[in-house]
């Protein structure tokens, strides 16, 4: 595995770099060499923060934890992303049956698989007016969403505002 790490409002010691190379080592076993993880170790306040996103082509797994200690944070991220895994294998392994070489799900442990998990069961349709970002947070607040698609008059695309954890605005512009 590729790994890019980088370090935000801290530096990232090479110990802390080869503890987190080290712990991913167990995941050799699914991925091969080429497939990248990104890690960003961040200090905000009184925590520490690791957000980890491995790309597999059209499917991204991330995980992020929120701890006091870095360790602690590189083991727990490590488990929600085993976690991912072992959950979505089925699914995972229908998705990428043609590329083996690259993945090999079949080393995943499955969890017992009563039911594939949350499924669409509504499906909603709405006319989509054009209206600024500021008209569409406005709406999103108005609705009681955490977020809200609509059709941006200034670049004419599908956004989606929506409500952060900071309690500021996200805006997604999709790139074709």
């Amino acid at each position: 595995m590729k790994f890019t790490i980088y370090g935000k409002n801290m530096h990232v010691s090479e110990g802390l770099k080869e503890t987190l190379r080290k712990k991913f080592e167990k995941f050799d076993r699914y991925f091969d060499r080429e497939t990248e993880v990104y890690a960003t170790f961040s200090r905000e306040k009184n925590h520490n923060v690791l957000e980890v996103t491995i790309p597999m082509g059209r499917t991204i797994l991330r995980a992020e934890q929120i701890t006091e200690d870095m360790v602690g944070s590189i083991e727990a991220v490590v488990d929600k992303l085993e976690g991912q895994l072992r959950k979505h294998k089925t699914k995972l392994k229908k998705q990428y049956a043609g590329e083996s070489l690259k993945y090999n799900f079949d080393a995943i442990e499955s969890v017992e698989e009563e039911d594939d998990g949350p499924q669409v069961v509504r499906t909603k349709k709405f006319a989509v007016k054009p209206m600024t970002v500021d008209e569409a947070t406005m709406q999103m607040e108005l609705l009681g969403h955490d977020f809200f698609v609509f059709l941006n008059g200034e670049t004419d695309d599908v956004n989606v505002v929506y409500m952060r954890k900071d309690g500021n605005y996200g805006l997604i512009e999709p790139i074709f």
